[in-house]
């Protein structure tokens, strides 16, 4: 533990940004308090990388648990903080720490906004993650599927939603529906190829046929992308061969769900689309003639905004919470990582953001990485100038947290009850001869733990 006076940080989350960022702060000598709304540390790290990678997971993990085995961190899991969460960020602010930094992702949903689609039989990417990487509440719901799945959104999401429709559900046909060209995708190849084989090949050859005439013009050659696309069907899938037909629709964006008297969804109508250059890219651009795509479920993969009921304001779109617009001339970068507050026109002094609550969907595990250290850089230089908080009072604030949530009856997970559940999971994963074992509920973990805990004692 540190001697004398230091600072006492409060971190909101704990993905990658938000841990790497505790790594950082914790080097330094300051106490940091982790408030997690999961039982379990990680973030998308846990419950965003597809369920099949258990190596990558297990070496996040590795790292993840020695940032918390820090005595300097603290941490607090199944501790939701929001407007209706069990400590707001106003309770975090009354209690004067040094610093609050909010690292909890996007956990907003974000919606194109289409006619039907708040009905049934239409879902968002995330929850659908959340869903096969079994975070409770998600783990806990039911995603009925059709017989064909449009899944619009061409980058890796989409992938691994397309990877979770073909292997574990094996529904008859995904569409993946792109406003732009093949050129545009962003996928990453190696995401796809494990489901390459059900990719329709001609299928894809008529689709590029279609829209030739409008990509051509702009430098895109169809025979190339067409050897792009299909270059590993021939891979034989691990999971086996399924049923799927994997196709793609370019130059398409979605207009309106459709849906038949009873609200059974019975198609999706796209606008036509062009490509037109704009300030150096290309962009998409409506022609305003519409086609009907017979799908029955639709997935929205087109990224995430910020929970907007934090308790910070949030920049048009959600795309991540307001920061400074008056940087510093001699120092601009750390102004991105500074809250501000739009409506009293200045900034709220302590408070600063990280990782996808700065800037949502905007790359993975590596670049969340790199963003939480650049943060709490900045973090660090910020306390440097502060007068520090004694020993006592750090722990004595560290105790008023802790009050204020038995006060509301939340079962805090700390550190030590995490790796409890931990070992639990381990033992039922060796039991079942599985590579990894998760329980699906906060119920069934705060059971487990509990047991375990009772038989310790």
């Amino acid at each position: 533990m540190q001697n004398g006076n230091g600072h006492l940080v409060v971190m909101v989350g704990a993905g990658p940004a938000a841990l790497y960022a505790t790594g950082k702060l914790a080097q330094k000598g300051h106490t940091v308090v982790v408030l997690n709304r999961d039982i379990k540390p990680g973030g998308l790290a846990e419950y965003g990388i597809y369920l099949s990678k258990h190596k990558m997971k297990e070496g996040l993990r590795k790292q993840f648990r020695q940032i918390l085995a820090n005595p300097r961190v603290i941490y607090f899991g199944n501790v939701q903080v929001g407007q209706g969460g069990a400590v707001r960020l106003s309770d975090l602010q009354d209690l004067k720490p040094s610093a609050i930094v909010v690292g909890a992702g996007a956990q907003g949903t974000k919606s194109l906004g289409v006619p039907g689609d708040e009905g049934p039989s239409v879902y968002h990417a995330k929850d659908l993650v959340y869903h096969y990487n079994l975070l409770p509440p998600f783990s806990e719901k039911d995603f009925p599927m059709g017989k064909s799945v449009a899944v619009i959104g061409i980058g890796n999401v989409m992938a691994d939603i397309a990877n979770y429709l073909v292997t574990i559900r094996k529904v008859p046909e995904v569409i993946a529906v792109a406003r732009r060209g093949p050129v545009e995708r962003k996928y990453d190849d190696r995401e796809m190829r494990p489901i390459a084989w059900h990719i329709d090949k001609e299928a894809i050859k008529a689709e590029l046929e279609r829209v030739r005439s409008r990509l051509e013009p702009v430098g895109q050659d169809m025979d190339v992308q067409y050897k792009e696309l299909t270059k590993d069907c021939h891979v034989e899938p691990k999971a086996g061969r399924g049923p799927t037909r994997l196709s793609f629709r370019f130059l398409s964006s979605p207009k309106r769900i459709i849906r038949d008297e009873t609200g059974r969804m019975v198609g999706m109508e796209v606008e036509e689309n062009t490509l037109v250059e704009r300030k150096g890219s290309l962009s998409a651009k409506g022609l305003g003639e519409t086609t009907v795509l017979p799908v029955d479920t639709v997935v929205f993969a087109v990224g995430d905004v910020v929970d907007l009921d934090l308790g910070l304001a949030a920049i048009k779109g959600g795309w991540g919470y307001t920061t400074n617009p008056n940087p510093d001339s001699q120092d601009p970068d750390s102004a991105t990582y500074q809250a501000f507050d739009p409506e009293a026109e200045q900034l709220i002094d302590g408070v600063f953001v990280i990782g996808w609550s700065r800037n949502a969907s905007d790359g993975v595990v590596g670049k969340a990485k790199l963003d939480g250290e650049k943060g709490a850089s900045i973090i660090n230089r910020y306390l440097a100038g502060r007068p520090g908080i004694s020993h006592r009072e750090i722990y004595e604030r560290i105790g008023a947290v802790y009050h204020h949530l038995q006060e509301k009856s939340v079962p805090v997970v700390h550190k030590g009850l995490w790796r409890i559940l931990e070992q639990v999971e381990w033992e039922e994963a060796g039991k079942r001869g599985l590579e990894e074992f998760k329980f699906g509920t906060n119920a069934e973990m705060l059971q487990n733990i509990g047991e375990r805990v009772k038989k310790r004692s």
